[in-house]
């Protein structure tokens, strides 16, 4: 377990900005996504080790606290058996008696033992957490400095490309000429419509004169 800890840590823990040096000009964030996935399931292996070191701690003390408490049943019935003069009984008590201490013994010692090692897991485990926290920020930062580059790629594209100043060029002239023509068709219409009635202004003076002549 210790190695597979260790291993574990070591993923989590390795210098990933060689990684990212390599391959941050073509997608970054995507490559960090990956990565970030890769060590959030480590954690989570991790987490479980906790988890089940906690359970092996309290199973331990149940143990230990079973035996402990035989161990005592049987010196009390010892003494009984003892006083009564049950020289058999006595010594079958007295057996079971140091048997339960022996294991009571052991399983504090393995208690002792799963209670440091639990420690050690719990230490390890949070340093991960630290790592992986400091690997997110990472990926805000490098989002932040992505977001920058294709604001200012846009910008200098409007500002500074000569293409795009042609193109707006072309368009205002475009817009310039199509003004030009249709102010032009509506001066000659207006034109038009004004001749119109005026000649026939004049044609119905014309024909007022002849009908006063005649008359």
């Amino acid at each position: 377990m210790a190695n597979l800890l260790t291993r574990i840590k070591d993923t989590i823990l390795a210098d990933f900005h060689g990684i990212l040096d390599e391959k941050e000009q073509k997608n970054p964030i995507a490559l960090l996504n990956q990565y970030l996935r890769q060590c959030e399931a480590e954690v989570e292996k991790v987490r479980k080790l906790v988890e089940r070191q906690h359970s092996l701690k309290d199973q331990f003390a149940r143990e230990h606290r079973e035996a402990a408490a035989l161990a005592e049943k049987r010196k009390y019935q010892a003494g009984v058996a003892q006083q009564a003069g049950e020289t058999e009984l006595y010594e079958f008590a007295v057996q079971e008696q140091v048997a339960y201490e022996e294991r009571a013994a052991k399983l504090q010692e393995a208690l002792q033992n799963a209670g440091a090692e639990l420690i050690g897991l719990e230490k390890k485990y949070e340093e991960m957490k630290h790592k992986l926290k400091d690997m997110h920020i990472k990926r805000m930062e490098l989002m932040g400095r992505e977001n920058i580059a294709r604001a200012n790629h846009r910008m200098n594209q409007v500002l500074d490309t000569n293409a795009y100043t042609n193109k707006t060029s072309r368009t205002f002239e475009e817009m310039e000429s199509y003004l030009d023509r249709l102010e032009n068709q509506v001066n000659s219409s207006y034109n038009r419509n004004t001749i119109d009635a005026r000649i026939a202004q004049l044609e119905k003076q014309v024909k007022n004169e002849e009908t006063d002549s005649i008359s």
